[in-house]
């Protein structure tokens, strides 16, 4: 049920739609707002997890500090956030030419929004921590211990009960923030509402361009609600916007609507796994599986690369003339087959008066110390998960001329897992 109170709210913060949703959020933040309990925000990406934070401030007895600051914790450089965060003393690294008070001490008596607060190191997760449980901390470079009031609410798109099973999010850290859990729907389950967000959108860029705005056909408005909309209202948003600006036709057909949204594919930027890994069931949750099932495809690999050069050469070694050649031909062994007993010779005359093969176990295992190399053995010893992780990274880096950005986005980890595994393996 809409209050008048969640109804003043929407208007007040430019919150568009009636899901339930929706609307319980909205009223857990109303309900939330007047303690000083901490608060943590949970959806997907472009769901609008940003107005919340401010809705619990401005009906809290800290608005009139006037104190509210939103970080976005995944943007802050992993050997700087503990400054940004918690102040530094002069001196205290390269660059410290003077004191800095930090967001907690900024905030003291009002709000401070941690958004991305998933992507934070574990390091300054124990800083967190000290600050929910006591509203103490100490700035880098400092003995002195600091205090501050500050309401938090953090705000995630990650799994933080996966993060924590994988060991990147402590799990003390998470019962502290989420004293009060808020869930904001993504916008695939909020039904009617993408049809008053695109309205609204269309009205908002018709008044801004100082043009007609755009209208749907009846075709388009069921392709736009059953479109998954995976990037929620933010990409509603710039869909919405790329028509207003792009068509010259005012009413949209499905026909145009779909050329500005294609199919929600999430495409792997990690090396490609031979085989379907989603018709077996597998789900790589890590980078380790991911390691070990390139593993276990490279050597089904050289099996069959090993059987398709038998097969090519005994092709070969069956068309010769009979004046023979005087290479002799190499022989790669396969693991069904034994080593066959030869005779070593400089010159084959003829391919018909080569001795039979025998299937003669010592003797194969001579020929096979003096002459042929194992390939499978020798991949399975040679590589480990270590060597073929830090031999990617060195590649990604290269193919970027350093860029560890782009290197990060190649590799589909964060930035702050680069860094720390460039550091590992000593690639600096």
């Amino acid at each position: 049920m809409v209050t008048p109170e969640i109804q003043q709210v929407k208007l007040r913060f430019g919150i568009i739609g009636n899901a339930d949703g929706l609307n319980r959020a909205i009223d857990i933040a109303m309900q939330v707002a007047p303690t000083d309990l901490s608060v943590l925000i949970t959806g997907e990406s472009g769901v609008g997890k940003e107005a919340f934070p401010k809705i619990i401030h401005e009906y809290s007895r800290r608005k009139h500090s006037r104190k509210y600051i939103a970080v976005n914790c995944g943007a802050i450089p992993e050997g700087t956030i503990d400054s940004e965060l918690f102040g530094h003393e002069k001196g205290a690294f390269t660059g410290a030419i003077g004191e800095r008070q930090g967001y907690f001490g900024e905030a003291n008596g009002g709000t401070i929004f941690l958004d991305e607060v998933g992507e934070l190191p574990l390091a300054t997760q124990a800083r967190l921590l000290r600050v929910l449980e006591s509203g103490e901390y100490i700035r880098v470079g400092s003995s002195k211990v600091e205090k501050t009031d500050v309401r938090i609410v953090a705000a995630t798109n990650v799994n933080l009960m996966q993060a924590i099973a994988e060991g990147r999010f402590r799990e003390d850290l998470f019962y502290r923030l989420n004293t009060v859990p808020i869930t904001i729907p993504p916008l695939r389950e909020r039904g009617g509402d993408i049809s008053l967000l695109f309205r609204k959108f269309a009205n908002d860029f018709a008044e801004t361009y100082r043009m007609p705005a755009i209208q749907l056909t009846e075709d388009a408005q069921r392709l736009l609600l059953d479109y998954p909309w995976p990037g929620n209202v933010r990409q509603l948003k710039n869909v919405t916007e790329q028509i207003s600006i792009i068509e010259r036709n005012r009413e949209i057909t499905a026909e145009i609507l779909q050329t500005y949204i294609p199919a929600p594919v999430r495409e792997s930027r990690m090396p490609a796994l031979v085989g379907n890994s989603s018709s077996s069931g597998k789900t790589f949750e890590s980078e380790r599986e991911i390691l070990y099932q390139i593993l276990f495809d490279l050597r089904r690999d050289v099996t069959e690369l090993k059987r398709l050069v038998n097969s090519n050469i005994g092709q070969m070694h069956s068309a010769s003339p009979s004046g023979g050649s005087n290479v002799p031909v190499p022989y790669y062994p396969t693991e069904e087959v034994q080593y066959p007993t030869v005779q070593r010779v400089q010159t084959i005359p003829d391919a018909s008066v080569l001795p039979a093969p025998t299937m003669n176990r010592s003797s194969s295992r001579v020929m096979e110390d003096e002459d042929i190399q194992d390939t499978e053995e020798y991949v399975e010893e040679s590589l480990s998960l270590n060597d073929l992780e830090r031999e990617t990274i060195r590649k990604a880096l290269e193919r970027h001329h350093g860029r560890r950005r782009n290197a990060a986005k190649d590799l589909n980890i964060s930035e702050r897992t680069l860094y720390r595994k460039i550091k590992d393996y000593g690639l600096d």
